[in-house]
């Protein structure tokens, strides 16, 4: 095999078209592991919302807290249920939950506007969503027009500071303090007291019910003797399970145009390839007639050369992971798909990002270097040493 080291020299021998094509192989990678870490942040939120020790019960065949529909004769049949785990106070962990969408401006000349989340909870919610803190301020109380506002909201909607007034629903009503929950869905919500939301929104219904199981592994059962219940009719989902669901559709699309937008963005980064590598082999001929004349078999030129096309494809990789390490954090916002409410996500660049963006370039490497080292492998001896 020809030394790798013959290849290393040679790629420092070209400095400003090396370093054009690493550059250009490296903005693919940063936009190809950006638009991945925008799917993975988002599927991350919503997989950090639900506790697999928590279960959701919805109206039989909805699919999404915005389209159920629940009485108050489910909730108190579903608090009976021995699955249902009780608090030290004694009383069962249970939250029926009014679940809407209000129009908020971003901005204050209104220009902006977008549906946020207003869940309606109750007392007993605190503690089924054991992932919610509350940071700043205290929590609503009972009976008055009182709301807690997501973390990501207070920097993103006006008025939503402590001590601030929203107006929504026809009514003000005072933010007592905000919350976050471990980067989840909920930390772009407003919280408020159910029996307050709902005279103002949909009247004497629930939109779902949350309840604690008191044995994580009963859930099975539960869910069988919930749905079996000829009382009500309803659909029981482990809530974990069901907020990783409401993210598939978006993370699909979200993943789909990854690979359709660095895919267009790839090819010229094979071309530059193939132009750097092309030009490599033509000043170059000499030396591969020499290594052909000492012994050197075509199918090991070939593989020297698609090793230096992979090696600086690789460097462009490198570059490339370096210019994406910036976006991990980075706060942004889209509409689920699922409830049509905005949400607003982190990027999140992990580790397998970074691996699968590396790996993306070293092939990117190789199918543009794949015709150049073909070429340099057919070189006749007289004519390259010519």
């Amino acid at each position: 095999m020809i030394p790798i080291a013959y290849n290393v020299r040679s790629v420092v021998q070209r400095p400003v078209s090396t370093a054009l094509t690493a550059l250009g192989v490296g903005l693919v990678v940063a936009v190809f592991i950006g638009m991945l870490a925008l799917a993975n942040g988002f599927s991350a939120a919503l997989a950090k919302t639900g506790s697999s020790r928590n279960v959701l019960v919805l109206r039989k065949g909805a699919d999404s807290e915005l389209s159920s529909g629940l009485g108050r004769d489910v909730s108190s049949i579903v608090a009976a249920d021995p699955h249902v785990a009780t608090g030290a106070d004694g009383r069962p962990l249970v939250s029926p939950e009014v679940y809407v969408l209000i129009p908020l401006a971003k901005s204050f000349d209104t220009t902006q506007i977008a549906n946020v989340v207003a869940r309606g909870i109750s007392d007993q919610a605190w503690q089924v969503r054991n992932n919610v803190t509350v940071t700043a301020g205290q929590k609503p109380t009972s009976g008055r027009p009182e709301v807690c506002v997501g973390s990501r909201l207070t920097k993103r909607f006006p008025h939503t500071g402590i001590g601030q007034t929203l107006h929504f629903a026809g009514r003000d009503w005072s933010v007592t303090c905000h919350f976050t929950a471990a980067g989840s869905a909920f930390e772009s919500e407003i919280w408020g007291e159910n029996e307050q939301f709902m005279p103002v929104f949909r009247g004497e219904v629930f939109q779902s019910i949350t309840f604690r199981l008191k044995d994580p592994g009963s859930f099975a059962e539960a869910q069988r003797a919930l749905q079996a219940d000829k009382r009500m009719t309803v659909d029981a989902h482990r809530e974990s399970e069901f907020y990783a669901q409401q993210s598939q559709l978006l993370g699909r699309i979200l993943s789909f145009l990854a690979v359709m937008i660095t895919g267009i963005m790839a090819v010229g980064a094979v071309f530059g390839a193939i132009n750097t590598m092309y030009a490599a082999i033509a000043s170059r001929a000499p030396e591969i007639g020499v290594l052909l004349t000492l012994g050197f078999r075509p199918w090991t030129v070939l593989v020297s050369f698609l090793a230096e096309s992979a090696f600086i494809a690789a460097i462009g990789g490198l570059l490339g992971c370096l210019f994406s390490l910036p976006l991990n954090g980075i706060v942004t916002s889209t509409t689920n798909w699922s409830s049509f409410s905005e949400i607003a996500f982190s990027f999140r660049v992990t580790p397998a990002l970074l691996l699968v963006g590396l790996v993306f370039a070293v092939v990117m490497g190789i199918v543009g270097g794949f015709f150049p080292a073909l070429r340099a492998a057919r070189l006749q001896v007289v004519q390259a040493l010519r």
